[in-house]
């Protein structure tokens, strides 16, 4: 009797094992559609120059994967290793540098940091610190913010109006490779339907400014041998537009891989050509997956 309960408890742990695997906090996938490896996907995305991370922003998965990924590529790359992120705006590096140099304290560095998200504690000080930690470069690549919405107000012929200084925290490349039949770019004013603002060219415009920018100090400080690691929207980096589409412009050649974020929803209603061309990898969460604020 002794032996048939026992294992009827074994049979009821298991029964409740398989049912709460049912609902996975997160699935994998790889440019098949098929489910991918996580050590397989992280030794594929190490043999490349650089690594895109598009995230949801106030997703609680992209960005405890974006720290777990940042561990399994130091054992690979160690010091060769860098990050970079749409996060933190390019004026504020000197600021970024010192912090993780241990020039001065967190409650010194956080009040002078311009911009910061508010999520910064939950979701970006983890990234920060491992940075700090290991003693790996963490570059702030966006564009100010004071500039993108220039250009949203202004358009493009608002940089004549700039100092040296101003334009020397936009990417250059924004003047001579923009195209706003670029798929990025135009599908914004596709989302807009029949209701185009008169200011869709500048609203395009700012969007370019910001991938140029992060794509320009993303290879301004690349070297020959370098593993960037950056943290950007998935909108930035999905189908290898945006930032990459921006990389490839200015200096083709490089191996970019990357990796993007989806619900479940959304999985389920793209096609298979969809799948295979959104990024390397996808990680596909729930519909209903807590949100960071």
């Amino acid at each position: 009797m002794k032996s048939l309960k026992l294992t009827c408890i074994i049979l009821l742990g298991i029964v409740s094992l398989a049912t709460a695997q049912t609902k996975p906090a997160y699935q994998l996938f790889d440019n098949t559609g098929k489910a991918a490896d996580y050590d397989k996907m992280i030794s594929d995305l190490a043999n490349s120059d650089m690594v895109f991370f598009g995230e949801y922003h106030n997703n609680p998965i992209s960005h405890w994967l974006q720290l777990e990924m940042s561990k399994s590529f130091y054992d690979i790359k160690g010091d060769k290793l860098f990050f970079g992120a749409e996060m933190f705006e390019n004026g504020n590096q000197l600021v970024l540098d010192e912090y993780l140099k241990g020039f001065y304290t967190e409650d010194k560095m956080l009040p002078e940091i311009t911009q910061l998200w508010s999520n910064y504690k939950t979701d970006y000080k983890p990234l920060v610190e491992f940075a700090k930690e290991k003693g790996l470069r963490f570059i702030a690549t966006n564009i100010p913010r004071r500039y993108a919405s220039m250009i949203n107000k202004k358009g493009i012929e608002v940089l004549k109006e700039l100092s040296p200084e101003a334009l020397a925290m936009i990417g250059p490349d924004l003047e001579k490779h923009f195209d706003p039949t670029v798929k990025a770019y135009a599908e914004m004013a596709d989302m807009m339907g029949g209701h185009i603002p008169p200011n869709m060219l500048n609203i395009q415009t700012a969007q370019a400014a910001k991938d140029a920018t992060m794509a320009h100090f993303s290879l301004k400080n690349f070297n020959k041998g370098d593993f960037l690691f950056h943290f950007e929207g998935s909108y930035h980096s999905n189908y290898n537009q945006g930032i990459i589409w921006w990389i490839n412009k200015i200096q083709p050649g490089l191996n970019i891989k990357s990796i993007t974020t989806v619900l479940q929803s959304e999985w389920d209603a793209m096609s298979d050509e969809e799948k295979a061309t959104i990024a390397n990898y996808t990680i596909v969460v729930a519909d209903n997956m807590t949100q960071t604020k």
